[in-house]
């Protein structure tokens, strides 16, 4: 399909339910529609792909009841779902290879497109590091920068309390109507109200764990950088800084005391190579010199259109299996281990994907399900 057009009740729907189906993914769901043209067609050609890769069992979709009741839901809530192909889609994050296949958006969504800048760090900030983060923040919505940030207790919610006027998005792990940390319900109401709350989870979820990786990598993908206040050696603020580097955005982190743990993880990022900043004034000054007609991040790579066929060459599926570890390695490198082409191996591992046995990543990586 393609960008920029609305879509219609039965595209959304398809769209919805292919993004839902068990074991499916952002770059399953691109390759699929790669692959078969449409998300409709990737679901009819479901179960000839569970059959082919030998799965014992259907592979899962959402009914076509509950994807329209999702819809309904969310926009009684006041929400709506959108699909990477449409206009309204964040334009930055549609540059993301793979972007998101759906978002769930409540408030304005014209924010996104404006100018957009992140601000992330510790959940248990402390004083210095929380007035930092209002005042930097601040001074880039006085600036015409939206602020992004992901909700959380700490450098998060001073970021957003900061630009509330200016313009301030929230992205969550959960749906956009799970408030999570409940403490900031006043705040997302005021977000809800005057800025943006987003979502890749479906409407009603509550978030787990592992929802926060995604949920960061929108975050940083919606914006031309990241600023980084205070952050452990091992904090989630971190793999946000290493997906903006995968992404082609720019890492800056505002040094501390080597004496605080809270900002080791900072002062690592400066050390590694991330821009010093001190303020907004610091910000603006590199945001200014970037271009941002294009993204880093790897593609990828191709799905082979010969997987039509009945069944899969011998052996070629256990192969690109056990050249698969827990670790996640390029894809070409799993290509070059089983002697198959970049192509073939990816659409392989749309399969195994499906079957269970395989992550494909964003960044061109693969792993072994675990």
């Amino acid at each position: 399909m393609s960008p920029a057009r609305p879509l219609s009740d039965t595209e959304r729907r398809n769209w919805v339910r292919l993004a839902r189906t068990q074991n499916v993914g952002p770059v399953t769901f691109a390759q699929l529609v790669k692959r078969f043209g449409t998300p409709g067609a990737a679901l009819d050609a479901l179960p000839e792909i569970a059959r082919r890769a030998g799965r014992g069992r259907p592979i899962i979709a959402p009914s076509v009841d509950a994807v329209e009741d999702e819809i309904a839901a969310a926009r009684k809530y006041g929400a709506r779902i959108i699909a990477s192909c449409e206009a309204d889609f964040p334009p930055l994050l549609r540059t993301l290879a793979p972007p998101p296949p759906t978002l769930t958006l409540l408030g304005r969504a014209d924010l996104a497109a404006q100018p957009t800048v992140a601000i992330v760090g510790a959940r248990n900030a402390s004083a210095a590091g929380r007035k930092l983060a209002r005042d930097i923040s601040a001074g880039l919505g006085a600036a015409g920068f939206v602020v992004v940030s992901g909700l959380a207790l700490g450098i998060d919610g001073e970021a957003h309390a900061a630009t509330l006027r200016t313009g301030t998005i929230a992205v969550l792990g959960g749906g956009v109507d799970h408030v999570y940390p409940p403490q900031h319900e006043r705040l997302y109401a005021e977000i809800a109200a005057e800025g943006l709350i987003v979502s890749e989870s479906p409407f009603g979820y509550r978030a787990k764990a592992q929802d926060f990786p995604r949920r960061n990598r929108i975050i940083t993908g919606m914006s031309r950088g990241v600023v980084v206040v205070e952050a452990a050696e091992r904090s989630g603020s971190l793999i946000s800084a290493r997906m903006a580097g995968e992404q082609g955005r720019e890492v800056m982190a505002v040094p501390g005391s080597p004496l605080d743990p809270r900002a080791s993880g900072t002062n690592a990022l400066i050390y590694q190579g991330a821009s010093l900043v001190r303020h907004a004034e610091d910000v603006l000054e590199i945001l200014s010199s970037l271009r941002f007609g294009h993204v880093s991040e790897p593609e990828n790579g191709p799905y082979d259109a010969e997987m039509d066929g009945d069944s899969l060459p011998e052996g070629q599926l256990e192969r690109v299996l056990e050249a698969l570890s827990p670790h996640p390695m390029p894809i070409d490198e799993i290509a070059r281990a089983c002697g198959l082409g970049a192509a073939r191996c990816a659409a392989v591992l749309v399969e195994l994907e499906l079957s269970g046995l395989a992550l494909t990543l964003p960044g061109g990586l693969a792993a072994r399900a675990v």
